[in-house]
């Protein structure tokens, strides 16, 4: 007798380590099937342990209660293969909603592009006139390599370029950041599509390609935080209801952040799935091998693209800092950082930008006070709070210690320029110099207005950003005083526990949005980093029960299950909002592919057109750099600066040329033309006649600030100087201005004069 209970014994104990294995193996194992596996084997246990007490047993009882047993170990096996199966459809049907809002997205903004600029019904030099702000100079290359008689000599051609910029040679690989176009013109040769395609609508699907990855990347990024993929639906409407304040490529395809967003995007999502806990050891290669590749090519298609992986960086420095995160992550996502900027270094022909790069330099600082406090998150509070403050201490100074040795070792004179410009723009210095106020006045460098926070009221996703933003902030901060406490934090979140704040990847994100949310209230031109963001983190909120649960457990409700309203809200909130949205912006977004007015310049036409057929081939253009820009798509002619605003050089070749707007004499305005190779000047109505209240942002405004030509009476501010108005005084058509300068083409928005070779003297 004693041995058969021995053997029962036996025979529950490896039933109980079979489940354990089970539910290790099997992740979705259903919560209540669980615990009646956990109730059966308790309860038999209890009954081995009265018959060892004495009790008797008959013969045919071990039989039965392994019988009893046998149905409680099959209950997880079934229970667990139609979880996975749930799980699957689950995964497909987000899969295919994801893929579905991108190329309906995709296909929206090819119509819509389509019908603004009627761009299947014009001719190539007016298709091209489409590209606005300057964006055009980007496609001008793309044309040049496959116009080149191979890609090899179109990229050696673009490497040592003397016939963009009069009197330099430039790389223009690495000037201009034109891995897109090589890559774009590989894939046209390389697969044949010349001969069914236009390499124009080939350009263009492939911008509009990108964009549709870049709604598909938010849509997988709100979907693997909330776990529905409705969050994903709803941060895809909110992105396009707000196009105008998430994107650019409306009006200006071949911008560099029209290429580079969408990799960031998806690094971002690769970057939150990483940081979650419950994934797979197969998940999390394949989130980190995603991260590598798209934070290389963010890198190499964006000159811009090292400041946006500080900020990104920051963030994940005080995850690490307040040991939110495993340190073996952070130490990978160094490794992606890292090998990142080496690689991008390398493509980028030795870029020393990326040297000195403030990306680089918290990398350096943060290995460095690792190594140097590696008992940091250890002691009571007061303690940790003390090597917390020495710790960001040391990151800090050693960043910018390294960035200054690399700085002295290799001169960067950007990086001096960079400072002048932050000081004048928080109001610490004052300058009267004209790149400086002319950067200052463009339209994304300033600080945006009430119409954009207007806009984002309107269309819902501000109010309930700032709700979601509210409560996972202060459970972030929940979460970082337990953890400085010397609390662990927990792995497996239950829905039960409300605390939406100990979740890593909605950690960052907290971070992630108040980095970049700061900066944008700096600069209108970081909204378009900032407010895609917007979109699919309230759309994450409202749709993740974990989040109602926290602000449950905060109230303590108890007149209603907790769990259960949380997952009425998080389901009913989404609905409402949803439906709210379809009846109130679908008909204005299908509107936006009927009442298009035609996009058409016929002066900008008129213009090209001349030079195309009147100028010499070898002529030199100087004006607006986006009109310069335009020629040289145009035309393919020489200029003398281009609307490359990182650029400290052309920027002061563009001050030079804007000289034609000042109060300058024409023997003075000769001589900077001349010393640029200027065969001909483009004088545009627009800047020389131009109205805007605004007035101290005003080209001509700026030039008399810059020249000293400016009186100062109660407040207001007069222009004077012995001599007119250039752009005014050359129309007039007499000497000293006819004896350097010969009008030879003038419409209502542009006035052309050669520069002459032989002065002439006239009275």
């Amino acid at each position: 007798m004693t041995e058969l209970r021995c053997r029962i014994s036996e025979t529950l104990e490896g039933d109980n380590e079979e489940e354990e294995e089970e539910e290790e193996t099997q992740q979705s194992e259903p919560e209540l099937d669980t615990k009646g596996v956990e109730k059966l084997s308790s309860g038999a246990t209890d009954e081995n342990l009265q018959q060892k007490d004495g009790s008797e047993v008959k013969g045919d009882e071990p039989e039965q209660e392994e019988e009893s047993i046998k149905p409680a170990v099959r209950t997880p096996r079934s229970s667990s293969t139609s979880g996975f199966l749930q799980r699957l459809v689950r995964v497909f049907f987000g899969c295919l909603a994801a893929v579905a809002c991108g190329m309906l997205y995709a296909v929206y903004l090819s119509t819509y592009h389509d019908r603004k600029f009627w761009f299947s019904t014009k001719q190539e030099l007016e298709r091209e006139i489409t590209f606005q702000e300057g964006s055009g100079l980007y496609y001008y290359y793309y044309k040049h390599m496959l116009a080149a008689p191979s890609f090899e000599r179109g990229f050696y051609e673009l490497m040592i370029d003397n016939k963009t910029v009069s009197g330099q040679t430039i790389n223009a690989v690495e000037r201009l950041s034109l891995y897109p176009e090589l890559i774009a013109s590989f894939v046209y040769r390389v697969t044949g599509s010349q001969d069914f395609v236009e390499p124009v609508y080939f350009y263009v699907g492939a911008v509009f390609g990108l964009q549709a990855v870049y709604v598909t990347a938010l849509f997988v990024c709100s979907w693997v935080m909330s776990g529905t993929w409705v969050a994903g639906m709803l941060a895809v409407a909110w992105y396009v209801i707000n196009r105008s304040d998430t994107t650019k490529v409306d009006h200006a395809l071949p911008l560099r952040d029209n290429w580079a967003l969408p990799y960031f995007s998806c690094q971002v999502a690769a970057l939150t799935g990483f940081l979650s806990n419950n994934i797979s050891s197969a998940t999390e290669m394949f989130c980190y091998l995603t991260m590598s590749a798209t934070t290389f090519t963010f890198l190499l298609v964006w000159e811009h693209s090292h400041y946006v992986l500080f900020i990104q960086g920051l963030c994940l420095f005080l995850l690490d800092s307040f040991d939110l995160v495993p340190p073996r992550k952070m130490a990978d996502i160094h490794k992606v950082y890292l090998s990142s900027l080496f690689l991008a270094y390398l493509f980028q022909f030795q870029n020393a930008t990326l040297l000195s790069s403030p990306l680089l330099s918290l990398l350096i600082g943060s290995v460095l006070a690792r190594y140097f406090q590696q008992k940091m998150k250890m002691g009571p509070l007061v303690a940790r709070v003390m090597k917390l403050f020495l710790h960001f201490h040391l990151v800090f100074t050693t960043g910018i210690t390294f960035s200054y040795l690399v700085k002295k070792l290799i001169p960067v004179s950007e990086s001096d320029f960079i400072l002048k410009f932050l000081e004048v723009k928080f109001g610490l210095n004052t300058t009267t110099d004209f790149v400086t106020n002319f950067l200052l006045c463009q339209e994304s460098l300033q600080t945006p207005g009430q119409d954009f926070f207007l806009r984002l009221t309107q269309a819902s996703v501000l109010p309930f950003y700032l709700l979601v933003l509210s409560i996972c902030l202060l459970s972030t901060l929940q979460t970082i005083y337990r953890r400085l406490s010397g609390q662990p934090m927990k792995t497996d979140h239950r829905l039960e526990d409300g605390r939406i704040g100990e979740q890593p990847e909605v950690i960052y994100h907290v971070f992630h949005t108040l980095f970049f949310g700061g900066l944008s209230l700096l600069f209108e031109g970081m909204k378009y980093l900032w407010t895609p963001y917007v979109c699919m983190f309230t759309a994450f909120g409202v749709c993740c029960p974990g989040l109602w649960m926290t602000v449950f457990k905060w109230v303590k409700l108890k007149s209603i299950h907790p769990v259960v309203l949380s997952l009425i809200l998080s389901t009913a909130v989404p609905t409402i909002i949803g439906f709210s949205l379809w009846r109130e912006y679908c008909p204005r977004v299908l509107a936006e592919l009927s009442d298009l007015p035609e996009f058409y310049d016929p002066d900008t036409v008129e213009l090209i057109s001349w030079i195309r057929s009147q100028a010499p081939v070898a002529a030199v253009f100087a004006g607006s750099p986006h009109l310069l820009a335009t020629i040289k798509l145009c035309s393919g002619a020489a200029v003398t600066s281009l609307p490359l605003y990182s650029d400290v050089n052309l920027l002061k070749r563009t001050e030079d040329t804007y000289q034609v707007y000042a109060m300058r004499s024409a023997e003075d305005v000769y001589k900077l033309l001349t010393s640029q190779k200027t065969n001909y000047v483009i004088i545009e109505e627009s800047i020389c006649n131009e109205l805007s209240f605004n007035k101290g942002c005003r080209i001509k405004d700026l030039l008399d600030i810059s020249n000293g030509h400016v009186v100062y009476d109660k407040g207001e501010i007069y222009s004077f100087s012995k001599h007119g108005r250039f752009c005014h005084e050359i129309k007039m058509n007499y000497s000293p201005y006819t004896n350097y300068f010969t009008r030879v083409f003038w419409n209502r928005s542009y006035h052309v004069y050669k520069v002459n070779s032989v002065i002439s003297f006239q009275y």
